[in-house]
């Protein structure tokens, strides 16, 4: 039934417009009746939205089933990567989803706050991680919000492809920049191999020609 609800409003929304389609339209399509569509869905924006109880609710589990082993920051990532999973099971829903988002300035709105809801998700897990470390929490929220960030960056952009492009390594790539800045080990760019480090010892005072020729020396270049 809760399939159901969603394929009737999704048509009516593609057919008549979001704003002229209303709960009594969708659940007579359904062949249901009121009470039966808010027993699944507090509203008519929740029906746009179906899933992300879900994987949310799946994500928090994930974070919290992790040990005190793993690193931190490669575990938002990962844990963000959900997220993208429900995306790509119905590509066909999610592009409409998102061109139906965009048309709507209170679904806009709406999916902001459940962005959100992720992003506090994450925070709150590298909060527990962080809680020992000076400006834990800030390091927490920072973090929190560039896999958001870059999350999301690489999602509008599989989307805008109409979902033909390859959302994995979209998502990937975009994930490997927070995990370089604020991981534990950079992570390279997909296809590259991680360089060389050089780690030059010079004194405090030392002029930064005199560093810069000791790198150029220690790489061959000098």
């Amino acid at each position: 039934m809760r399939d159901a609800l969603v394929a009737a409003a999704f048509q009516l929304f593609l057919e008549r417009g979001y704003e002229q389609t209303t709960i009594d339209d969708i659940v007579t399509l359904a062949g249901v009746g009121r009470r039966s569509f808010f027993r699944y869905f507090p509203s008519k924006e929740d029906v746009v939205f179906p899933d992300h109880e879900r994987c949310l609710a799946d994500m928090t589990a994930f974070l919290a089933a992790g040990g005190g082993d793993e690193e931190p920051v490669r575990r938002v990532c990962d844990a963000a990567r959900l997220v993208l999973r429900m995306y790509a099971e119905n590509p066909t829903f999610s592009v409409q989803r998102y061109r139906l988002t965009k048309q709507v300035p209170g679904l806009r709105a709406y999916e902001l706050s459940v962005v959100w809801r992720y992003e506090r998700a994450l925070a709150e897990y590298l909060r527990r991680r962080f809680a020992a470390r000076r400006d834990g929490t800030l390091q927490a929220d920072v973090i929190a919000a560039a896999v958001v960030a870059a999350h999301n960056n690489a999602l509008r952009s599989w989307l805008r492809s109409d979902g033909q492009d390859d959302a994995s390594a979209t998502v990937d790539h975009a994930l490997a920049y927070v995990q370089s800045a604020f991981g534990g080990t950079p992570v390279p760019p997909a296809g590259e191999q991680p360089e060389d480090v050089v780690v030059v010892v010079s004194r405090r005072d030392a002029p930064l020609w005199r560093v810069v020729q000791e790198i150029e020396s220690t790489l061959g270049r000098g």
